[in-house]
Protein backbone atom coordinates (compact mmCIF):
# COMPACT_ATOMS: atom_id res chain seq x y z
CA UNK A 1 0.00 0.00 0.00
CA UNK A 2 1.32 3.01 -1.36
CA UNK A 3 1.05 6.29 1.06
CA UNK A 4 -1.75 8.09 0.47
CA UNK A 5 0.14 11.68 2.05
CA UNK A 6 3.00 11.22 -0.46
CA UNK A 7 0.70 10.83 -3.26
CA UNK A 8 -1.01 14.21 -2.47
CA UNK A 9 2.02 16.22 -1.36
CA UNK A 10 3.44 15.10 -4.90
CA UNK A 11 0.45 16.17 -6.48
CA UNK A 12 0.01 19.23 -5.26
CA UNK A 13 -3.10 18.06 -2.90
CA UNK A 14 -2.26 18.49 0.67
CA UNK A 15 -2.62 21.48 2.57
CA UNK A 16 -3.57 20.40 6.03
CA UNK A 17 -3.56 17.12 7.90
CA UNK A 18 -4.39 16.29 11.97
CA UNK A 19 -1.44 14.63 13.80
CA UNK A 20 -0.73 11.23 13.22
CA UNK A 21 -2.49 10.66 10.02
CA UNK A 22 0.41 9.32 8.32
CA UNK A 23 0.45 6.70 10.96
CA UNK A 24 -3.61 5.62 10.77
CA UNK A 25 -3.35 5.16 6.90
CA UNK A 26 -0.04 3.17 7.27
CA UNK A 27 -2.33 0.15 9.48
CA UNK A 28 -4.25 -1.36 6.83
CA UNK A 29 -7.43 0.06 4.94
CA UNK A 30 -8.89 2.49 6.03
CA UNK A 31 -12.04 3.98 5.59
CA UNK A 32 -12.91 8.05 4.51
CA UNK A 33 -15.06 10.40 2.80
CA UNK A 34 -15.84 13.78 1.12
CA UNK A 35 -18.74 15.61 1.12
CA UNK A 36 -20.34 16.97 -1.88
CA UNK A 37 -23.32 19.81 -2.66
CA UNK A 38 -26.50 18.87 -4.23
CA UNK A 39 -27.08 22.70 -4.66
CA UNK A 40 -26.86 22.20 -8.68
CA UNK A 41 -28.06 18.78 -10.64
CA UNK A 42 -24.07 18.33 -12.04
CA UNK A 43 -20.60 18.51 -10.16
CA UNK A 44 -18.37 21.13 -11.92
CA UNK A 45 -14.61 21.44 -12.78
CA UNK A 46 -13.66 22.44 -9.73
CA UNK A 47 -15.49 19.65 -7.81
CA UNK A 48 -12.51 17.40 -9.63
CA UNK A 49 -9.87 17.94 -6.63
CA UNK A 50 -12.44 16.70 -4.50
CA UNK A 51 -13.23 13.75 -6.64
CA UNK A 52 -9.28 12.93 -7.11
CA UNK A 53 -8.89 12.63 -3.53
CA UNK A 54 -10.92 9.97 -3.49
CA UNK A 55 -10.57 8.44 -6.53
CA UNK A 56 -6.31 8.23 -5.28
CA UNK A 57 -7.79 7.25 -1.56
CA UNK A 58 -9.60 4.32 -3.30
CA UNK A 59 -6.30 3.62 -5.43
CA UNK A 60 -4.37 3.73 -2.18
CA UNK A 61 -6.47 0.15 -1.19
CA UNK A 62 -8.48 2.22 1.39
CA UNK A 63 -12.53 2.48 0.93
CA UNK A 64 -13.96 5.72 -0.15
CA UNK A 65 -17.31 7.32 1.14
CA UNK A 66 -19.04 9.99 -1.21
CA UNK A 67 -21.66 11.95 0.87
CA UNK A 68 -24.16 13.50 -0.73
CA UNK A 69 -25.34 16.46 1.48
CA UNK A 70 -29.16 16.13 0.96
CA UNK A 71 -29.64 17.74 4.22
CA UNK A 72 -26.57 20.13 4.63
CA UNK A 73 -28.32 21.43 0.86
CA UNK A 74 -31.10 22.38 2.53
CA UNK A 75 -29.37 24.67 4.83
CA UNK A 76 -26.52 26.27 2.76
CA UNK A 77 -22.48 25.90 3.79
CA UNK A 78 -21.44 29.31 4.52
CA UNK A 79 -17.74 28.54 4.37
CA UNK A 80 -15.75 31.28 1.47
CA UNK A 81 -19.62 32.43 1.08
CA UNK A 82 -20.28 36.20 1.60
CA UNK A 83 -23.92 35.82 1.81
CA UNK A 84 -26.56 33.52 2.73
CA UNK A 85 -27.74 31.14 -0.11
CA UNK A 86 -31.00 30.04 -1.44
CA UNK A 87 -32.62 27.25 0.38
CA UNK A 88 -33.85 24.25 -1.98
CA UNK A 89 -36.62 22.38 -1.62
CA UNK A 90 -36.51 18.36 -0.98
CA UNK A 91 -38.01 17.37 -4.62
CA UNK A 92 -34.82 19.69 -5.92
CA UNK A 93 -32.54 18.16 -4.26
CA UNK A 94 -33.34 14.67 -4.52
CA UNK A 95 -33.01 15.58 -8.68
CA UNK A 96 -29.63 17.28 -7.88
CA UNK A 97 -28.29 13.67 -5.77
CA UNK A 98 -29.44 11.72 -8.57
CA UNK A 99 -27.43 13.54 -11.18
CA UNK A 100 -24.45 13.93 -8.67
CA UNK A 101 -24.19 10.14 -8.03
CA UNK A 102 -24.38 8.95 -11.93
CA UNK A 103 -21.48 11.19 -12.34
CA UNK A 104 -19.45 10.30 -9.28
CA UNK A 105 -20.25 6.60 -10.88
CA UNK A 106 -17.32 7.62 -13.50
CA UNK A 107 -14.36 8.10 -11.24
CA UNK A 108 -15.17 5.72 -8.30
CA UNK A 109 -15.50 1.79 -8.79
CA UNK A 110 -18.57 0.47 -6.64
CA UNK A 111 -17.38 -3.14 -7.16
CA UNK A 112 -14.49 -5.18 -5.52
CA UNK A 113 -12.79 -5.64 -2.00
CA UNK A 114 -12.60 -1.47 -1.47
CA UNK A 115 -15.52 -0.56 -3.03
CA UNK A 116 -16.58 2.78 -2.57
CA UNK A 117 -20.16 3.90 -1.41
CA UNK A 118 -22.47 6.40 -1.56
CA UNK A 119 -24.30 7.92 1.25
CA UNK A 120 -27.43 10.73 1.66
CA UNK A 121 -26.83 12.46 4.85
CA UNK A 122 -30.44 13.28 4.57
CA UNK A 123 -31.30 9.61 5.41
CA UNK A 124 -30.17 9.74 8.71
CA UNK A 125 -31.34 13.65 9.51
CA UNK A 126 -34.88 12.87 8.30
CA UNK A 127 -36.40 11.46 11.36
CA UNK A 128 -34.12 13.06 13.76
CA UNK A 129 -36.19 16.29 15.66
CA UNK A 130 -34.66 19.43 16.77
CA UNK A 131 -34.46 19.27 20.42
CA UNK A 132 -32.87 15.57 19.96
CA UNK A 133 -30.16 16.63 17.91
CA UNK A 134 -29.50 19.77 20.01
CA UNK A 135 -29.65 17.90 23.45
CA UNK A 136 -27.51 15.21 22.41
CA UNK A 137 -25.19 16.89 19.88
CA UNK A 138 -25.59 20.69 19.97
CA UNK A 139 -24.12 20.37 23.61
CA UNK A 140 -21.05 18.46 23.21
CA UNK A 141 -20.22 21.95 21.23
CA UNK A 142 -19.70 25.32 23.05
CA UNK A 143 -20.74 28.64 21.03
CA UNK A 144 -16.97 29.72 21.92
CA UNK A 145 -15.87 27.08 20.01
CA UNK A 146 -17.72 27.53 16.82
CA UNK A 147 -17.57 31.25 16.47
CA UNK A 148 -13.35 30.91 16.03
CA UNK A 149 -14.26 28.98 13.11
CA UNK A 150 -12.66 31.43 10.27
CA UNK A 151 -16.11 30.32 8.24
CA UNK A 152 -18.04 32.17 11.05
CA UNK A 153 -15.97 35.03 11.55
CA UNK A 154 -15.69 36.05 8.21
CA UNK A 155 -19.08 36.76 8.01
CA UNK A 156 -20.08 38.20 11.44
CA UNK A 157 -19.47 41.58 9.67
CA UNK A 158 -22.02 41.04 6.87
CA UNK A 159 -24.24 39.04 9.12
CA UNK A 160 -25.11 34.93 9.29
CA UNK A 161 -28.18 33.61 10.12
CA UNK A 162 -28.76 30.60 12.72
CA UNK A 163 -29.42 28.32 10.23
CA UNK A 164 -25.84 28.77 8.39
CA UNK A 165 -24.14 29.17 12.13
CA UNK A 166 -25.30 25.99 12.91
CA UNK A 167 -23.87 24.15 9.51
CA UNK A 168 -20.84 23.20 11.37
CA UNK A 169 -22.66 21.17 14.02
CA UNK A 170 -24.67 19.43 11.14
CA UNK A 171 -21.28 18.38 9.13
CA UNK A 172 -19.38 17.47 12.33
CA UNK A 173 -22.84 15.00 12.81
CA UNK A 174 -21.84 13.40 9.65
CA UNK A 175 -18.43 12.50 10.66
CA UNK A 176 -19.78 10.87 13.60
CA UNK A 177 -22.61 9.74 12.24
CA UNK A 178 -20.24 7.66 9.49
CA UNK A 179 -17.39 6.92 12.36
CA UNK A 180 -20.32 5.13 14.00
CA UNK A 181 -21.59 3.45 11.50
CA UNK A 182 -19.10 2.89 8.74
CA UNK A 183 -16.16 2.85 10.39
CA UNK A 184 -15.05 6.11 8.85
CA UNK A 185 -11.68 7.69 10.36
CA UNK A 186 -11.06 10.36 7.99
CA UNK A 187 -13.31 13.26 6.22
CA UNK A 188 -11.17 14.93 3.23
CA UNK A 189 -12.22 18.36 1.53
CA UNK A 190 -11.30 21.59 0.58
CA UNK A 191 -9.09 24.16 2.44
CA UNK A 192 -12.00 26.18 3.30
CA UNK A 193 -13.72 22.82 5.13
CA UNK A 194 -10.76 22.93 7.76
CA UNK A 195 -12.87 24.27 10.39
CA UNK A 196 -16.19 21.88 9.73
CA UNK A 197 -14.21 18.94 9.36
CA UNK A 198 -12.25 19.69 12.87
CA UNK A 199 -15.84 20.07 14.34
CA UNK A 200 -16.21 16.59 13.56
CA UNK A 201 -13.13 14.78 15.03
CA UNK A 202 -14.01 17.05 18.58
CA UNK A 203 -17.54 15.43 17.98
CA UNK A 204 -16.17 12.15 17.75
CA UNK A 205 -14.02 12.83 20.58
CA UNK A 206 -16.47 13.93 23.19
CA UNK A 207 -19.33 11.80 22.19
CA UNK A 208 -17.87 8.73 20.75
CA UNK A 209 -14.36 8.66 22.76
CA UNK A 210 -12.60 8.19 19.65
CA UNK A 211 -9.83 8.90 17.07
CA UNK A 212 -10.82 10.22 13.70
CA UNK A 213 -8.59 12.63 11.33
CA UNK A 214 -9.06 14.76 8.45
CA UNK A 215 -7.18 16.10 5.49
CA UNK A 216 -7.74 19.23 3.47
CA UNK A 217 -5.86 20.04 -0.05
CA UNK A 218 -5.29 23.44 -1.75
CA UNK A 219 -8.48 24.85 -3.56
CA UNK A 220 -7.99 24.35 -7.42
CA UNK A 221 -6.79 28.03 -8.40
CA UNK A 222 -5.64 30.09 -11.31
CA UNK A 223 -2.24 31.68 -11.21
CA UNK A 224 -4.26 35.29 -10.65
CA UNK A 225 -5.93 33.56 -8.29
CA UNK A 226 -9.29 33.18 -8.99
CA UNK A 227 -11.05 30.03 -9.17
CA UNK A 228 -10.52 27.24 -11.40
CA UNK A 229 -13.13 25.93 -13.54
CA UNK A 230 -14.90 28.86 -14.04
CA UNK A 231 -15.40 30.14 -18.19
CA UNK A 232 -16.71 33.66 -19.28
CA UNK A 233 -20.36 31.79 -19.41
CA UNK A 234 -19.78 30.75 -15.17
CA UNK A 235 -19.03 26.80 -14.25
CA UNK A 236 -17.32 24.36 -16.52
CA UNK A 237 -20.27 21.75 -16.07
CA UNK A 238 -19.17 17.71 -16.06
CA UNK A 239 -22.93 17.36 -17.38
CA UNK A 240 -22.55 17.38 -20.83
CA UNK A 241 -25.72 19.08 -21.52
CA UNK A 242 -24.71 22.30 -19.82
CA UNK A 243 -21.11 22.36 -20.81
CA UNK A 244 -20.51 20.66 -24.08
CA UNK A 245 -17.73 18.01 -24.65
CA UNK A 246 -16.45 20.99 -27.11
CA UNK A 247 -16.54 23.52 -24.87
CA UNK A 248 -15.23 21.18 -21.99
CA UNK A 249 -11.97 20.37 -24.03
CA UNK A 250 -11.47 24.05 -25.55
CA UNK A 251 -11.31 25.25 -21.50
CA UNK A 252 -8.64 22.96 -20.53
CA UNK A 253 -6.84 23.27 -24.24
CA UNK A 254 -6.89 27.28 -23.22
CA UNK A 255 -5.50 26.99 -19.97
CA UNK A 256 -2.48 29.05 -19.37
CA UNK A 257 1.61 27.34 -19.09
CA UNK A 258 1.66 28.19 -15.39
CA UNK A 259 -1.78 26.44 -14.89
CA UNK A 260 -1.57 23.59 -16.70
CA UNK A 261 1.21 21.84 -15.25
CA UNK A 262 -0.25 22.33 -11.71
CA UNK A 263 -4.01 21.10 -12.70
CA UNK A 264 -2.36 18.23 -14.95
CA UNK A 265 -0.73 16.54 -11.35
CA UNK A 266 -4.45 17.03 -9.82
CA UNK A 267 -6.31 16.12 -12.16
CA UNK A 268 -4.60 13.17 -14.26
CA UNK A 269 -4.27 9.58 -13.20
CA UNK A 270 -0.89 9.49 -15.00
CA UNK A 271 1.98 8.39 -12.75
CA UNK A 272 5.02 11.18 -11.67
CA UNK A 273 7.67 10.06 -14.20
CA UNK A 274 4.60 10.40 -16.99
CA UNK A 275 3.48 13.55 -15.78
CA UNK A 276 7.40 14.85 -15.64
CA UNK A 277 8.07 13.47 -19.06
CA UNK A 278 4.70 15.67 -20.77
CA UNK A 279 6.49 18.77 -18.63
CA UNK A 280 9.98 18.83 -19.90
CA UNK A 281 8.35 17.75 -23.06
CA UNK A 282 6.40 21.06 -22.95
CA UNK A 283 9.17 23.18 -21.48
CA UNK A 284 11.29 22.07 -24.56
CA UNK A 285 8.87 23.46 -27.22
CA UNK A 286 5.69 25.66 -25.36
CA UNK A 287 4.01 26.67 -28.42
CA UNK A 288 3.13 23.03 -29.06
CA UNK A 289 1.24 22.97 -25.99
CA UNK A 290 1.75 19.36 -24.67
CA UNK A 291 0.39 19.81 -21.46
CA UNK A 292 -2.56 21.70 -22.65
CA UNK A 293 -3.23 18.79 -24.44
CA UNK A 294 -2.46 16.00 -22.40
CA UNK A 295 -4.80 17.61 -19.80
CA UNK A 296 -7.77 17.95 -22.21
CA UNK A 297 -7.57 14.85 -24.21
CA UNK A 298 -7.37 12.65 -20.33
CA UNK A 299 -10.17 14.98 -18.81
CA UNK A 300 -12.70 14.78 -21.87
CA UNK A 301 -12.40 11.27 -22.10
CA UNK A 302 -13.27 10.60 -18.23
CA UNK A 303 -15.46 12.97 -17.64
CA UNK A 304 -17.43 12.32 -21.24
CA UNK A 305 -16.19 9.74 -23.65
CA UNK A 306 -13.60 8.73 -26.44
CA UNK A 307 -16.51 9.42 -28.46
CA UNK A 308 -16.56 12.95 -27.46
CA UNK A 309 -13.07 13.59 -27.21
CA UNK A 310 -12.36 12.36 -31.18
CA UNK A 311 -15.45 15.11 -31.80
CA UNK A 312 -14.16 17.82 -29.45
CA UNK A 313 -10.76 17.21 -31.43
CA UNK A 314 -12.34 17.30 -34.98
CA UNK A 315 -14.00 20.41 -33.83
CA UNK A 316 -11.23 22.29 -32.71
CA UNK A 317 -9.35 21.37 -36.29
CA UNK A 318 -11.86 23.39 -38.48
CA UNK A 319 -11.25 26.71 -37.28
CA UNK A 320 -7.42 25.90 -36.02
CA UNK A 321 -5.88 23.25 -38.24
CA UNK A 322 -6.31 21.43 -41.36
CA UNK A 323 -9.93 20.05 -42.06
CA UNK A 324 -12.31 18.33 -44.60
CA UNK A 325 -15.79 18.80 -45.43
CA UNK A 326 -16.19 15.33 -44.57
CA UNK A 327 -15.03 16.61 -40.80
CA UNK A 328 -17.57 19.43 -41.16
CA UNK A 329 -20.48 17.11 -41.90
CA UNK A 330 -19.98 15.08 -39.15
CA UNK A 331 -20.15 17.50 -36.42
CA UNK A 332 -23.38 17.37 -34.36
CA UNK A 333 -25.81 20.81 -35.25
CA UNK A 334 -24.78 21.60 -31.48
CA UNK A 335 -21.28 21.41 -32.12
CA UNK A 336 -20.97 22.79 -35.42
CA UNK A 337 -22.86 25.91 -33.88
CA UNK A 338 -20.33 26.04 -31.02
CA UNK A 339 -17.56 26.47 -33.45
CA UNK A 340 -19.10 28.67 -35.50
CA UNK A 341 -20.40 30.73 -32.54
CA UNK A 342 -20.16 34.63 -33.62
CA UNK A 343 -19.41 34.20 -36.87
CA UNK A 344 -21.45 36.78 -38.89
CA UNK A 345 -24.45 35.18 -40.74
CA UNK A 346 -27.67 35.72 -42.80
CA UNK A 347 -30.77 34.19 -43.70
CA UNK A 348 -32.24 32.62 -47.10
CA UNK A 349 -35.30 30.97 -48.31
CA UNK A 350 -35.17 27.46 -48.86
CA UNK A 351 -37.22 28.08 -52.02
CA UNK A 352 -34.24 30.00 -53.35
CA UNK A 353 -31.19 27.44 -53.66
CA UNK A 354 -32.55 26.37 -56.69
CA UNK A 355 -32.67 29.16 -58.22
CA UNK A 356 -29.40 31.30 -57.53
CA UNK A 357 -25.84 30.12 -58.00
CA UNK A 358 -22.64 30.48 -56.32
CA UNK A 359 -21.58 34.03 -57.40
CA UNK A 360 -25.54 35.34 -56.15
CA UNK A 361 -24.83 33.44 -52.80
CA UNK A 362 -21.57 34.48 -51.62
CA UNK A 363 -22.84 38.08 -52.63
CA UNK A 364 -26.36 39.45 -53.03
CA UNK A 365 -28.00 37.05 -50.99
CA UNK A 366 -25.75 36.51 -48.08
CA UNK A 367 -24.35 39.84 -48.35
CA UNK A 368 -20.95 38.11 -46.99
CA UNK A 369 -19.03 40.03 -50.55
CA UNK A 370 -19.98 43.20 -51.27
CA UNK A 371 -20.78 42.29 -54.61
CA UNK A 372 -21.10 40.17 -57.50
CA UNK A 373 -17.89 42.01 -59.17
CA UNK A 374 -15.99 41.19 -56.03
CA UNK A 375 -17.39 37.50 -55.54
CA UNK A 376 -15.86 37.12 -59.04
CA UNK A 377 -12.67 38.43 -58.33
CA UNK A 378 -12.60 36.16 -55.33
CA UNK A 379 -12.93 32.70 -57.40
CA UNK A 380 -10.33 33.82 -59.87
CA UNK A 381 -8.17 33.88 -56.82
CA UNK A 382 -9.62 30.70 -56.04
CA UNK A 383 -9.76 32.10 -52.48
CA UNK A 384 -13.06 30.90 -51.91
CA UNK A 385 -14.63 27.86 -50.35
CA UNK A 386 -18.00 26.14 -49.62
CA UNK A 387 -18.49 23.66 -46.65
CA UNK A 388 -14.68 23.58 -46.84
CA UNK A 389 -14.43 22.66 -50.19
CA UNK A 390 -12.94 25.28 -52.91
CA UNK A 391 -15.24 25.69 -55.29
CA UNK A 392 -16.11 27.34 -58.97
CA UNK A 393 -18.27 29.92 -59.55
CA UNK A 394 -20.67 28.03 -61.60
CA UNK A 395 -20.72 25.62 -58.60
CA UNK A 396 -24.70 24.28 -58.06
CA UNK A 397 -26.60 25.24 -55.14
CA UNK A 398 -29.11 23.21 -54.02
CA UNK A 399 -29.99 21.14 -51.10
CA UNK A 400 -27.42 18.73 -51.33
CA UNK A 401 -24.72 21.20 -50.15
CA UNK A 402 -26.88 21.77 -46.42
CA UNK A 403 -24.87 21.01 -43.07
CA UNK A 404 -27.56 19.58 -41.05
CA UNK A 405 -30.07 20.55 -43.64
CA UNK A 406 -30.18 23.83 -42.56
CA UNK A 407 -26.89 25.68 -42.71
CA UNK A 408 -23.87 26.45 -46.12
CA UNK A 409 -20.77 27.94 -44.42
CA UNK A 410 -18.72 30.05 -46.64
CA UNK A 411 -15.00 30.78 -46.42
CA UNK A 412 -12.63 33.44 -47.59
CA UNK A 413 -9.04 32.80 -47.44
CA UNK A 414 -8.25 30.41 -43.75
CA UNK A 415 -10.19 32.75 -41.17
CA UNK A 416 -12.74 34.90 -43.10
CA UNK A 417 -16.19 32.86 -42.02
CA UNK A 418 -19.66 33.14 -42.51
CA UNK A 419 -22.67 31.33 -42.34
CA UNK A 420 -25.70 31.10 -43.99
CA UNK A 421 -29.00 29.58 -42.45
CA UNK A 422 -31.44 28.36 -44.66
CA UNK A 423 -35.50 29.01 -43.49
CA UNK A 424 -37.84 26.82 -44.86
Amino acid sequence: MSNYVDELKWRGMFQNATPDVEALLSKGSKVGYTGFDPSADSLHLGNMVAIMMLVHFQRMGHKPIALVGGATGMIGDPSGKSAERNLLDLEELRHNQDCIKKQLEKFLDFKGENAAKLVNNYDWFQGMGFLEFIRNTGKHISVNYMMAKDSVKNRLETGISFTEFTYQLIQGYDFLHLYQNEDCVLQMGGSDQWGNITTGTELIRRVAGGEAHAITCPLMTKSDGTKFGKSEQGNVWLDAEKTSPYQFYQFLLRTADEDAEKLIKILSLKSKDEILGIIAEHNENPGARALQKALAEELTIRVHSQEDLDQAVKASGILFGKSTSDDLKSLSERAFLEVFEGVPQAEIDRARLGEIDAIELFSDESGFLKSKGEARRAFKENSLSLNKEKIKEDFKVDESILLNNKYVLLQRGKKNYFLVVVKN
